[in-house]
């Protein structure tokens, strides 16, 4: 038996929706928090997430102490943290476990854990993360499906990244706060999420300077210490969320939100015709009478998210005219455009590009969420398409949204879970 998500399309949504923490964000702070001699590190706007559990298996593992209240607090306490092999199947569940490559590896010199899991987007190497670590003075071996990675000292250096890498930035932060003297990652990313993740380490006592430019400074030190930190809004959620309001709102208004870290999707919608009251930290979005194609170019941030591609993907279906995608990070992020395809969408793929002809009536049917932004784009067409759409893997959506289907319940969907038979 498996479980899957129904959704009734064609009726008009109308209310408020909030979102919670960042995702992105808090797979980073978790992982974090091990970098502390002592103390505890208590943190606010947890997103109930599946990836959250698995961070959590993590941690326990290496006998840390967490008190999670399941909605929106978590209290980590390291005093009888043991540094042993990470290799269960919590680290194949997401990518985000490589994080404990970093924290463990500055905290500790070394590290042993399995290769990280999460979505299949095409190649996604970390090799970025371990020439990082190898400029700091590790050495790096694998060994029956495990790297191996420790150093004697660790030594701040200068560290170009070849791509503006999220994860590789973060990560060799993480091992930089511990290291003697003074680390500058060049090229770095500038993701909010980077910012964030930033701030709890500065205080918990890290000299970090930088964050958000593409040139990050870390000077080491002796010792973290605990702290208490609130997660930003998850900016990818909140855009999600504008999306699938652009394509059915009556009127609705989307709360928590920085509506600067949305400025590429904001430019997009509005190019578009959707209508919307941009606040402090509210968008409203109204019914917009007709939607026109635009071309997207995924790009690092502050440019248009990759994430965001997926369900923007679907509400392209419903615009007047021919849009073009073009996928800049993930050149094989398409896998939604199949699902698509199949609920009647005329939508053309090429190399690291999706071509859309709208607008296009979306017809109810099974499909299946091959990966988290996959599963997004398919509850936006849920809400459009005629009839009932079943949605399976539903876990995919499930590590990235919390409580997506009361949410939208909430607001005027016809959405459900339910149980089913396996295919």
């Amino acid at each position: 038996m498996m479980e899957v998500i129904k959704i009734e399309g064609g009726h008009e949504l109308n209310g408020t929706i909030s979102v919670g923490g960042s995702k992105n964000a808090t797979v980073a702070l978790i992982p974090a928090a091990v970098l502390a001699c002592g103390g505890e590190i208590k943190i606010y706007g947890v997103p109930e997430i599946d990836d959250v559990e698995n961070l959590i298996n993590l941690l326990k593992e290496l006998n840390v102490k967490v008190d999670y209240d399941g909605k929106d607090s978590i209290s980590i306490v390291t005093d009888d943290m043991v540094n042993i092999p990470l290799e269960s199947k919590a680290v194949t569940k997401l990518r985000a476990s490589y994080y404990f490559m970093g924290a463990l590896l500055g905290k500790y010199k070394r590290v042993q854990m399995k290769m990280p899991g999460g979505c299949y987007l095409g190649p996604r190497p970390i090799d970025l993360h371990l020439k990082g670590f190898e400029a700091l003075g590790a050495t790096v071996t694998y060994e029956q499906g495990s790297y191996i990675i420790e150093a004697k000292e660790l030594i701040g250096n200068k560290i170009y990244l070849d791509f503006a890498s999220v994860g590789a930035t973060i990560n060799i932060m993480f091992a930089a706060v511990y290291a003697q003297g003074k680390t500058v990652i060049e090229n770095a990313a500038k993701e909010p999420e980077i910012i964030d993740v930033a701030t709890m380490l500065n205080k918990m006592g890290a000299n970090i300077k930088g964050a958000g430019t593409s040139m990050i400074t870390i000077e080491g030190v002796e010792c973290l210490v605990g702290c208490t930190h609130e997660i930003i809004p998850d900016r990818i959620v909140a855009g999600t969320y504008l999306i699938l309001a652009s394509a059915m709102a009556k009127e609705v208004t989307i709360e928590n939100i920085i509506p600067h870290h949305l400025e590429s999707l904001i430019s997009k919608l509005q190019e578009m015709g959707v209508k919307m009251d941009v606040g402090i930290d509210t968008i409203k979005v109204s019914r917009a009478e007709k939607l026109t194609s635009v071309d997207i170019n995924t790009q690092p941030y502050p440019g248009f998210a990759t994430d965001l591609q997926q369900p923007l993907t679907t509400l392209l279906t419903q615009a007047e005219g021919t849009s073009i995608v073009r996928e800049n990070i993930y050149t094989e992020r398409f896998k939604h455009c199949l699902e698509l395809q199949r609920m009647g969408a005329d939508i053309q793929l090429s190399p690291a590009q999706a071509t859309i002809e709208g607008p296009t009536p979306l017809d109810g049917d099974y499909v299946t969420a091959t990966d988290l932004r996959c599963g997004a784009s398919l509850i936006v067409a849920g809400l459009i398409a005629k009839g009932v759409t079943t949605i399976q893997d539903i876990y995919h959506i499930d590590r990235g949204y919390d409580n997506i289907d009361e949410k939208l319940r909430a607001i005027g969907a016809n959405i459900w879970r339910a149980t089913e038979k396996k295919d």
